[in-house]
């Protein structure tokens, strides 16, 4: 079987590191159509979320509130791909609230443990 002879190389020679004029050389990279991605953020916020949750069942309960307001931040840009972190943002919430939650009733707790012996 005999091949069509191109008319850059009449004789057949393979031709090593050689470039043709007017093509650049460069590979090809399939679905980088739109250019480089951004690099995404890291999870420090949703670890922030999550130490301040956890120091709020400690502390008192305006930390939990930060942990919370926190938590739904990171979420927010973990769920549209901005951030990583959302297992730990979705963490910092639900601690954050059972934060919240477990000083508001320690304080019910303790005003009704007060009342009770002041009228004693």
């Amino acid at each position: 079987m005999t091949y069509p002879q191109d008319p850059n190389n009449p004789y057949g020679q393979q031709q090593y590191g050689y470039q043709q004029p007017g093509y650049p050389q460069y590979p090809g990279y399939p679905g980088y159509a739109g250019g480089p991605r951004q690099p995404q953020e890291g999870s420090g916020l949703a670890v922030g979320s999550l130490v301040c949750s956890v120091l709020g069942l400690v502390l008192c309960f305006a930390v939990g509130i930060a942990g919370i307001i926190m938590g739904h931040i990171a979420y927010g840009k973990a769920k549209r791909g901005v951030a990583d972190g959302q297992g730990l943002a979705l963490a910092g919430i639900i601690i954050g609230y059972c934060a919240v939650a477990l000083n508001i009733g320690l304080l019910a707790l303790f005003l009704g443990i007060g009342a009770i012996g002041a009228w004693s």
